[in-house]
């Protein structure tokens, strides 16, 4: 099982944490780490755009001219997609982008993701994340000292004040629930904030 070295908000070494071998030392599967990603962004579209078809569109229903003797064409609708300001045909509609993954594939990506984090020195165990208020100043001075100056996610088990306070309004900074970890956030975070606690927490949970 892999040791990692547990530090404070200090960034001194305060211990050593062991943890699962199937999830933080696990094979990188790169293609579970593509599908997860590809997964997560279609759920995440809103698909909303939407075009008006001739029955949505507004204008008179009453037909323009009569049908013959004119020596104009028929027209039965001032709404019709033929003309200017008409009705769109076959143009977008709301639709769900999203769809399930399995939860063998989800899991697996879980490992794979973590592993690398670890395997690259990007994922680093903090001791907790005892911050004495919840300015964001505090937080974002623990940061440097970690380092952690780009885009960093952290990873704490159950709500802490201090922490989702001071560190909602800071630029690349997101702060996730260990129920919430997933595959995009991960990889597209430079630096990994994991409490000790998360961490353990995590350990058990996909193992």
């Amino acid at each position: 099982m892999p040791n990692v070295d547990v530090i404070n908000l200090e960034n001194q070494k305060v211990g050593q944490l062991e943890l699962a071998d199937a999830v933080f030392a696990a094979e990188v599967n790169e293609h579970l780490l593509y599908e997860a990603v590809r997964n997560h962004m279609a759920n995440q579209r809103s698909g909303s755009a939407k075009t008006k078809t001739r029955h949505e569109v507004a204008g008179s229903g009453k037909k323009l001219w009569r049908q013959k003797g004119t020596g104009r064409a028929r027209m039965g609708s001032i709404r019709s997609p033929l003309w200017r300001h008409g009705g769109t045909v076959h143009g977008p509609q709301p639709k769900d982008y999203g769809y399930k993954l399995p939860k063998k594939m989800l899991v697996g990506a879980l490992r794979s993701a973590l592993s690398a984090k670890l395997r690259d020195g990007q994922l680093m165990v903090v001791e907790a994340f005892q911050l004495a208020d919840h300015k964001s100043r505090s937080m974002r001075a623990a940061l440097d000292r970690m380092e952690a100056t780009r885009k960093v996610l952290l990873v704490d088990l159950g709500e802490n004040r201090n922490l989702a306070l001071s560190s909602r309004n800071l630029d690349g900074v997101k702060l996730v629930e260990t129920k919430d970890v997933n595959v995009y956030d991960l990889l597209g975070s430079d630096r990994v904030l994991v409490s000790s606690a998360a961490a353990r927490k995590l350990s058990e949970a996909l193992a």
